[in-house]
C-alpha cells in the first residue's frame, strides 16, 4: 500500500499536533468565494488495508483524540473530514457552517474517499458520523454506494427535527418557504450552552476544542440551511437502501434541563432520542441501535462508564460486522 501524496497537494502538521496531519481539499468557489475542506490523518502505525472516514455535525469539526486512537489501536488508519464553512475549513470571508443543499458536501466525501482508497490504497473503509454529519452521509453513502464501503458508525444521528408534530409539519413548511427567499435570514432560537460547557475542560467538562470553532452557544442558524437539513430528514425517512451494516449509537433519554447538573452530563440535550430510535431503520436494511444509558449527546465525549460501554458495545459490532 502506499500513502503519497499527490502532487500539488500539501499535508501539514495538525492543529492536534502529530502524529496528525492534515491536507487541505480545493473545492469550487461558491457565492460568498473560495471554499475548501480538510482532511485530518492519523495512521495506525502499521501498514494497513483499512480505514474509518469521520464526519462531524454541526458547529464542531474533529477534536476526538480518544475517538481516533480507539480505532488506530484496532489497526484502522483514521481519517476526519472538516466539512467546508466547519472547522479548520472556515474561512473570515464565509457564513460558518452554512450550505443550502446537503449535496454540496458530496464533493468533498468524495474527494476524501478517493484520497483514502485510490491514493491509499484502503479498500475497506468505515463510515463514522456524529449528529448532522450522521445525516448527510447516509445520503452520500445510499447515493454513491463506493465497492470498499464495509461499515458506518452513527452517533446520535440527526434524523428529525426536534419537537411536536407542529414543529415538523407547520414550522418546517413556513422554514422552507423563508429558506427559498431569503436562505441567509437567521432562525432565532435560544442556546443555554450548557451541552459546550458540560464538554468543555475550562468549564464543566474534560474535553479540549478551539472555542471559535465549536462555540459555547453554537452558531447562527440559517434558513437556506435548516431547509437543506429538513429536504434531508424528509430524504432519508422515505426510506435509504445504505448496503452495508450500520450501527447507530445514542444516549439511553433526552432531557432539556435549565441549569447545569446530572441531567446535562447523562443525557442527549441536543436531540431526542426517541426520533434517532425511530427513524434508525431508515438508514438501510441491516442496522443495530444501541441506546447507552448516560451518554451525551456525543456518546464518545460521555462520561467514563458510559463512554466505555459505548465503546463496549462498537467493539462488539465491529467483530461481528465490519471487521
Amino acid at each position: 500500500m502506499t500513502q503519497e501524496t499527490p502532487v500539488g497537494a500539501e499535508v501539514v502538521v495538525d492543529v492536534l499536533g502529530e502524529p496528525y496531519v492534515a491536507e487541505t481539499i480545493e473545492l469550487p468557489p461558491d457565492d460568498e468565494g473560495a471554499v475548501v475542506a480538510t482532511l485530518v490523518r492519523r495512521a495506525a502505525g502499521a501498514t494497513t488495508t483499512r480505514a474509518v472516514l469521520h464526519v462531524h455535525g454541526f458547529a464542531d469539526y474533529f477534536f476526538q483524540t480518544e475517538y481516533a486512537e480507539w480505532w488506530t489501536e484496532r489497526g484502522y488508519d483514521f481519517y476526519a473530514l472538516d466539512l467546508r464553512k466547519y472547522g479548520r475549513s472556515l474561512r473570515p470571508h464565509q457564513t460558518p457552517n452554512y450550505v443550502t443543499d446537503l449535496h454540496e458536501y458530496f464533493a468533498e466525501i468524495d474527494e476524501a474517499w478517493r484520497r483514502i482508497t485510490e491514493r491509499d490504497g484502503h479498500d475497506r473503509v468505515v463510515v463514522s458520523a456524529h449528529s448532522t454529519g450522521g445525516l448527510t452521509t447516509p445520503l452520500w453513502a445510499d447515493e454513491r454506494r463506493p465497492a470498499e464501503l464495509a461499515g458506518m458508525v452513527l452517533n446520535s444521528p440527526w434524523l428529525d427535527m426536534h419537537g411536536g408534530f407542529l414543529v415538523r409539519t407547520v414550522a418546517t413548511a413556513v422554514v422552507k418557504q423563508i429558506g427559498r427567499r431569503e436562505p441567509l435570514r437567521e432562525i432565532k432560537r435560544n442556546v443555554s450552552g450548557l451541552y459546550a460547557r458540560s464538554l468543555h475542560q475550562e468549564h464543566d467538562g474534560e474535553w479540549s476544542f478551539d472555542l471559535a470553532w465549536k462555540p459555547i452557544e453554537s452558531f447562527a442558524v440559517k434558513a437556506g440551511w435548516l431547509r437543506a437539513v429538513r429536504t434531508g430528514h424528509a430524504a432519508l425517512q422515505r426510506g435509504l437502501a445504505v448496503p452495508c451494516p450500520v450501527l447507530v449509537l445514542s444516549s439511553g433519554a433526552s432531557a432539556l434541563p435549565m441549569e447545569m447538573g446530572p441531567e446535562v452530563h447523562g443525557h442527549d440535550i441536543v436531540l431526542d432520542v426517541r426520533q434517532i430510535r425511530r427513524w434508525s431503520t431508515a438508514v438501510g436494511p441491516h442496522v443495530t441501535y444501541v441506546a447507552v444509558d448516560g451518554a451525551r449527546h456525543d456518546v464518545v465525549l460521555s462520561l467514563p462508564e458510559p463512554r466505555a460501554r459505548a465503546y463496549a458495545e462498537l467493539d462488539r459490532w465491529l467483530a461481528a460486522y465490519a471487521a
